[in-house]
């Protein structure tokens, strides 16, 4: 079931590369690219069994009863919306802080395109991603690391760079945060719900429509 959400992120996230927006912005498409080659080896490692995938709903009993600590690498204002008590926040992505004339024309193309509708930040990575991990989990033998985000996406490049910073103990939440319930965690704080926290923007005012018509629909 897990490698199947595998997949289905896999192919989402291909389908998110036809998108004109990302083909037009420099910045955004080698972030993309970025990913784009280092999933092959995040579904070779979880294929063959050297990271556990681990489905939102068992993630509970993983922290609980395994000793996995939870390890979210969503950007800071996805984690203010709704986060996992406990967890641990390295982000993967951080705010492009350059105002640079060129930075800034791509910043306005990046808004106009998709950062209206969706909210996110124009973003880069974040070089120090593994060092910060080091700070936080030293112990790269014996920690149990289970590796989350939104989508499920960006995590996939997270294990790469860990396994690649030699933790060997890697699990990865398959389908991401989006796919979880209320239940699948044992206390969740933030203004949001955790399944809802990637999601911004305009589109963000969509679902809260869809939600007020679903209560009325059962109300009536």
């Amino acid at each position: 079931m897990a490698l199947i959400q595998l997949q289905s992120s896999i192919l989402k996230y291909n389908k998110h590369l036809q998108f004109p927006s990302f083909s037009s912005i420099p910045h955004q498409r080698s972030t993309i690219l970025k990913i784009s080659a280092v999933s092959p080896n995040a579904q070779q490692l979880i294929q063959s069994g050297k990271v556990r995938p681990i489905l939102p709903k068992e993630a509970g009993t993983a922290m609980e009863g395994e000793g996995y600590i939870l390890l979210d690498i969503r950007p800071e204002w996805e984690r203010e919306k709704a986060c996992v008590l406990g967890s641990l926040h390295v982000p993967l992505f951080l705010k492009d802080m350059d105002n640079s004339p060129i930075t800034l024309m791509k910043k306005w193309v990046h808004f106009g395109y998709i950062g209206l509708w969706t909210g996110q930040n124009f973003t880069m990575i974040n070089d120090e991603f593994v060092k910060q991990v080091e700070q936080k989990i030293p112990d790269k033998d014996n920690a149990k690391v289970l590796v989350a985000c939104g989508e499920g996406l960006r995590s996939l490049m997270a294990i790469s760079k860990l396994h690649e910073g030699e933790y060997r103990n890697l699990a990865w939440l398959a389908g991401g945060f989006n796919r979880a319930s209320d239940s699948d965690f044992p206390a969740v704080e933030g203004p949001e719900k955790l399944q809802y926290a990637t999601i911004g923007g305009v589109s963000y005012y969509f679902l809260q429509l869809l939600i007020l018509l679903q209560a009325v629909g059962k109300e009536s």
